[in-house]
This record gives C-alpha cells, structure tokens and sequence, in this order.
C-alpha cells in the first residue's frame, strides 16, 4: 500500500508522541508499505538524519513538512493557544495533503499523532480508507482519589471531566469519527467515549512498543538498600504523592528505601512540601529534567518502577522500565494498567478506592518486592521477557493486519 502518515509529532531517538510517531513510521515501511510521513516542518531534517542512521536503503519512506506561518507560531509557545494552533495546523496540512495526494495516489491515510480523541483531524476528507490512531483521552481520574489534591488540579480535572463530555458535540471531532474507517482506541475508558454510533469501528490498540535498542540483556537485580524510580512531569496526576505517601510507610520497615524521581514540572513545590511534611528530606532524590538518553541508562539497578499515574493515556515509561528487565507498580487505570502484562508488576486496585487504600497497597508491594528476591527475580524476568514480544515490528504489523482484513487493502 501507499500510506500518508499524518503525524504532527515525529522524530527519531526521542521518547513520548515524537518518538511514536516515528517508530510507527519505520514499522510500518519495514512491513513493505511506501510511506508518506506529514509531520512539522522542523522535525523533517531529523527525521532525514533518523533515516541516514537506519542505513536501509529499500525502506520506501519519504518525509513531507509543513508549519503554519511565525506569526502563528508564536502563538502555541507555551500552554497559550496550544489547541487552537493544532487544529489550525490539522485544517492546513489537510490541505497540504491533498495536493500530495493528487501526486501520489495514496490508497490509505492514517493519523497517529497527537493521539487524544478530542482533538480532530480533516484527513478523512481525502476520499480514501481513513485510521484514527491509536488514540486515548478519555481516561479519567476517580474522583474519591482527589480528596487531597490541590486546589489547581481539581479544578483541571474538572475542566477535563467537562471537556471530555463536550468534545463529543464538537462537529470536527463528530465528523472524525464518522469519517474513520478503523478507530484504534487505546484503553477501554477512550472506547467508551466514542459515540454509540461509530464503536463498530473500534479496535483496541496501543500506541506504545519496545525496541531493540532498549532491551536489556538480563533482568535488573535489586540493589541493597531499596531503590525505586519514578520517570515523568512531576504533575498531580501523576500521583507521584501516593508514592511518596507509600514510602513513608516502607521506611517505616526498611528505613534505608528511598525513592529517585526524574522530572520536572509545575507541582514540583507542592510535592517537595509533602515529602518534608513526611519526613522524606533525605529519603528522595530530585533528580529534575533529564534527556531521554539519560533515562535510559538510570533504569539500571533499581528494585521496581513506581507509577501511580491517575489517567495516563499510554505508558512509554512503563515499557521502558520492562525493556530494562524492572518490575513495575502501577494503578489499574488508564494505559499503564493496560500495557502491563500479568506477573510483570503489581497492578493496584484504584476504582471505588480511597487514597489511604491505594498508598496502603502501593507501600504492601514496594515492601514485597523489597524483601521478597524470589518475587522480584519472576516478575523482573517475566518483564522483560513480556518487552522481548511486545516490538514496534509486531505492533505495526498487528495494526496493519487488522487493516488489511477490515478494508481488504494490500
């Protein structure tokens, strides 16, 4: 086939939708399919660069940029406008599109990045088999969980429970949806909020995979004293503060644990404030922003990854985290609860739970795999056996069968 991959996010050797995309690009080429890539015109030279590396000269991929004029640009620097610019950037490289496809003749567009349900995209106006995804955002965080949150973050959840539940009237997205001949949602809570109406078109499908440069050769052994890692923006819904609640609970059996957090973000103060208010000054590492490269190599010695994250959509720490042969402790919520295999990690119950329950469950599992060895080593190696089989390759290729099969394309 002869695919147009819209993806506004796209390029090699970086983690979250940038990363996505591009792996999605590559997978997909590798299958055999000549590709088309539209994505920003600034990531278009290191995707070219990304393609040099790969040094596969068969690989029928091409890479096609486009950006809105500066003075819209300037307009999405920070949060300010940041929807408004996407979808202005959507409608525009709809119509960059559509010139290239009056060249190329594509017989399938398929759109991977942004991946959130409520913000739409014009490429099934093009005529051909349009795919929408995989796409999330429809998770939310149990409200029962929130008692203890700042006032900024319930006020934003809020805003999300209500943005959610208008999105769905909102005539672009609407018209997304109808035009979608395949909807790949990535979680069940994102299923459920497609409209009656367009679910026969969905098929569950996550957005996330390992590659071959992250597996780990063995499972991580667990360092003596107790070391877990938590990966991520340091945002509420993150529920970095379970974790640090949780460790409080630990140090009181093993009072040597502590906990490395790497990220950054606007909670930062608030999460520092309830670490001294726990006694954690010295139980926590602040390790702040560090590139991608960086995270990956500081897996390396840990007793688990720590997760707690309240409605993330995917989960690309948690995949990486198993690539480096670490066990995870997650919420049963949103991507991370769906991207975890059994025996990988420990899956806390979150739903129609308290606070108290969730940090209680968190602390019982960081002590289990803590002072369990027999324990850890299963489901380190279970993890990572798990990253061996879930691949970029077998992912694209799972995606594309279904594409196949459903539209009886070749």
């Amino acid at each position: 086939m002869k695919v147009l991959l819209s993806a506004y996010a796209c390029e090699p050797g970086k983690g979250s939708e940038p990363g996505m995309g591009w792996h999605w690009a590559v997978e997909i080429a590798r299958l055999g399919h000549e590709v088309h890539v539209l994505t920003r015109a600034n990531n278009v030279q290191a995707c070219e660069r990304g393609l040099a590396d790969l040094n596969l000269p068969a690989l029928r991929l091409s890479v096609h940029g486009y950006d809105l004029p500066r003075w819209v640009r300037w307009w999405k620097k920070g949060p300010r406008g940041m929807h408004l610019y996407y979808v202005l950037w959507q409608w525009r490289a709809y119509r960059r599109a559509r010139a290239l496809h009056r060249r190329q003749r594509f017989d399938l567009v398929h759109h991977i990045t942004f991946a959130v349900w409520r913000h739409p995209s014009f490429m099934g106006r093009l005529g051909i088999p349009f795919v929408f995804g995989p796409i999330g955002g429809g998770e939310q965080a149990p409200w029962a969980l929130l008692r203890t949150a700042p006032l900024r973050a319930k006020v934003k959840e809020a805003l999300r429970w209500i943005s959610n539940r208008l999105a769905v009237f909102d005539p672009s997205v609407r018209s997304t949806f109808r035009r979608a001949a395949i909807i790949f949602p990535k979680t069940e809570e994102t299923r459920s909020i497609v409209p009656q109406w367009a679910r026969a078109k969905c098929v569950a499908m996550q957005d996330v995979a390992c590659g071959p440069a992250l597996l780990h050769a063995e499972p991580q052994i667990g360092r003596t004293p107790p070391r877990f890692l938590f990966v991520g923006n340091l945002l509420h819904l993150k529920g970095i503060h379970f974790a640090l609640v949780a460790l409080a609970q630990v140090r009181a059996q093993l009072p040597d644990a502590r906990l490395t957090i790497v990220g950054n973000g606007r909670d930062r103060a608030w999460l520092e404030g309830l670490a001294r208010r726990l006694s954690l000054e010295d139980a926590v590492d602040w390790r702040g922003r560090l590139s991608h490269e960086e995270v990956l190599r500081i897996y390396a010695g840990y007793t688990a990854f720590v997760f707690p994250s309240l409605h993330d959509s995917g989960g690309t720490v948690v995949m990486e985290s198993m690539a480096q042969g670490l066990p995870v402790v997650c919420l049963d919520l949103g991507g991370p609860g769906a991207i975890l295999p059994a025996q990988c990690g420990v899956k806390i119950p979150a739903r129609g739970r308290t606070e108290a329950q969730v940090a209680d469950d968190l602390a019982r599992a960081m002590i289990q795999l803590a002072t369990d060895a027999e324990f850890r080593g299963s489901l380190a190696a279970n993890a990572l056996a798990a990253a061996r089989r879930m691949t970029w390759s077998a992912l694209a290729a799972g995606a594309y069968a279904e594409i196949e099969s459903r539209l009886a394309l070749k």
